[in-house]
């Protein structure tokens, strides 16, 4: 089965560390919406297999569009495609958004799963990210959530804050499993280029945290949520018993999804394909090919993308499946790679399945790039 990924970029303020297309002029969120149903209609023979298993509204802040006009896309990609076999509906949203009326109409949409971004549950930490919640306000939307028959929710947290601590840390993630939500995504803060963060940086106003302490505050994110029955299933995601994001582990796997709206990706198998990141193009040309760049990946491409995808996951390189799809002479060539990593116990190899051991994961990106070819 496929998934529909639909990006919302509308923004009531931008946080410092962002470097998602999005944008703050509200304006345009009606003319989006309509140009995302043309973009719909001209997308219908672009996935190979069109029955769909998941959906997922991200941004941006979706929660900043109107529930209705959910229902009415939805029930738009019902026409395109078959969704008798959907299994989740996310939508992204911020806690100031999710208020009593606006989650009691969002439960009268067929959106089944909420992705709060909560960030922090301390008050300066989230003014420093230029968050426009309160911790307060974020308590309340989840309460609220559940309240109004929400049972599948996720939190973003955000750690490795120069203006925080590990004891501040490790407080967050307490107050975050007392909620008792189901899916914690933890990021480790990045400074990016073109971001207020990063042109703080530039300016020597604003640097990273050492990396000892990125790694004790990795290291008691495992620790607190595994002991509180959560699963550590990808670098950055923690789930209870199956509450795994099934869309966003669609894109680990190889999974083809469609991606609607400006700056979203596509992946049908074999070609991947990207829509303008400029919202008055896309406004004009939606429902054209003017909108995409595609790019057909290579077999050395493809190779890599599957080592990069399934080594941030706990399952790791299954080398038969790897044997399978890609030859006996890739499969010889990541072994031979991957002996140095488990000679020092970075990487690990239990009944056919290799992946980076846990005290690993933070420096996962400099271990995979060195399994890539070409």
């Amino acid at each position: 089965m496929a998934g529909i990924y639909v990006h919302i970029p509308f923004c009531k303020t931008i946080c410092g560390y962002c470097d998602f297309f999005r944008s703050a002029n509200l304006a345009h969120r009606e003319p989006y919406i309509q140009a995302l149903h043309r973009e719909l209609d001209a997308a219908c023979q672009y996935l190979p297999e069109r029955e769909i298993r998941t959906v997922y509204f991200g941004g941006g802040t979706p929660s900043t569009i109107a529930p209705e006009r959910y229902t009415e896309l939805i029930e738009h990609m019902g026409r395109v495609y078959d969704l008798s076999h959907v299994e989740e509906i996310t939508l992204e949203a911020n806690p100031d958004d999710l208020s009593d009326d606006y989650l009691t109409r969002l439960a009268d949409t067929p959106i089944n799963r909420l992705s709060v971004g909560i960030q922090s549950l301390h008050d300066d930490e989230l003014k420093f990210m230029n968050r426009r919640h309160t911790a307060k306000q974020a308590r309340k939307a989840i309460e609220t959530a559940q309240n109004r028959g929400f049972d599948n929710i996720s939190i973003d947290l955000i750690y490795g804050l120069p203006c925080s601590s590990t004891e501040r840390w490790s407080k967050n993630l307490q107050h975050a499993v007392s909620m008792g939500v189901q899916h914690i995504s933890a990021y480790h803060l990045g400074i990016e280029p073109h971001t207020r963060f990063g042109t703080l940086h530039d300016k020597g106003e604003l640097m990273p945290v050492d990396e000892e302490v990125s790694h004790e505050q990795f290291r008691i994110l495992r620790e607190i949520l595994l002991q509180n029955g959560f699963e550590h299933y990808e670098i950055s995601n923690f789930a209870l018993p199956d509450r795994r994001s099934r869309h966003n582990s669609s894109y680990w796997n190889d999974t083809p999804y469609l991606g609607l709206g400006a700056g979203a990706h596509s992946f049908d198998g074999a070609s991947r394909r990207w829509a303008v990141g400029n919202l008055p193009r896309y406004l004009r040309e939606s429902g054209t090919d003017a909108i995409y760049t595609t790019e057909r990946l290579t077999a050395d491409e493809r190779y890599n993308e599957y080592i990069m995808t399934r080594l941030r996951t706990c399952e790791g390189v299954n080398t038969e499946e790897l044997r399978r799809k890609f030859g006996a002479q890739k499969l010889l060539n990541f072994e031979r790679r991957c002996r140095p990593f488990l000679e020092q116990k970075q990487l690990q190899n239990t009944a056919g399945h290799t992946f980076i051991t846990a005290d690993n994961l933070l420096i996962s990106d400099s271990i995979i790039c060195e399994l890539f070819v070409g």
